[in-house]
């Protein structure tokens, strides 16, 4: 039995059918999702009893109740809003926490591997590599700080979360280059335990970052209403 079904009332037909129609159009983290729409569900039964002023609730009370609260198509936009916000930040807490981790593991990596001399285009690959996956955690890093305590007092960016989705697949890219140099040209080099070690990690935190940037992308390519917007009349 999910958040839904629970309370559920008789007679509220056209308030489950409103609310599963926008579970339908919205997108995001499920957990967030499901407590958007048990409060929306919420919201609903309540307005049904207002609307019955005490009596037992009908369908024409729950109608009543569905047309104020406004059609899927007009109300969606604003769920999917915050929905596409707590998408960002999810995917930037993946690559602010998972990176760094990483870097440092390569780091290991390297001193295990010292006394052997890596090729010097290796090196080279893979200080790019890091440099871009530290630019990646930075960015996630601040991404989390403008939808977190700074979206307090300023608005969050339209594109913050699209920008969040590239951050997110830049690192993915970082990380798989990563895992195919490095480890390799440790393993060539006799040290198969440890690169193996930090390649399956890599690799893992590859497919995790990777499923999060991608529901990030789909999110911000979705409608959204943003909370208000500067008229040219006030410049």
């Amino acid at each position: 039995m999910t958040a839904l079904d629970r309370g559920a009332a008789p007679g509220l037909d056209p308030i489950d059918e409103h609310v599963a129609a926008l579970a339908g159009a919205l997108h995001g983290p499920v957990r967030v999702k499901e407590r958007m729409l048990t409060e929306a569900r919420d919201a609903l039964i309540d307005a049904a009893a207002d609307i019955a002023e005490g009596g037992s609730v009908d369908g024409r009370a729950a109608r009543q109740a569905v047309d104020d609260f406004g059609s899927v198509k007009d109300i969606a936009p604003a769920f999917q809003r915050e929905l596409t916000i707590a998408q960002a930040r999810h995917t930037a807490r993946r690559v602010a926490l998972i990176v760094p981790f990483l870097i440092l593991c390569w780091y290991v990596l390297v001193i295990v591997d010292r006394g052997r001399v890596l090729p010097r285009p290796v090196e080279v690959l893979a200080a790019h590599v890091g440099g871009v996956a530290a630019a990646a955690a930075l960015l996630a890093a601040v991404s989390l700080a403008a939808t977190g305590a700074l979206a307090r007092r300023l608005p969050t960016p339209r594109r913050l979360p699209l920008m969040v989705a590239w951050t997110g697949t830049a690192a993915c890219a970082a990380l798989a280059i990563s895992a195919l140099t490095l480890t390799t040209a440790s393993a060539l080099a006799g040290n198969w335990l440890v690169s193996t070690g930090v390649g399956v990690v890599t690799i893992a935190s590859h497919v995790r970052i990777a499923a999060s940037a991608r529901a990030c992308r789909e999110c911000a390519r979705l409608p959204v209403v943003v909370p208000y917007a500067i008229s040219p009349q006030r410049g």
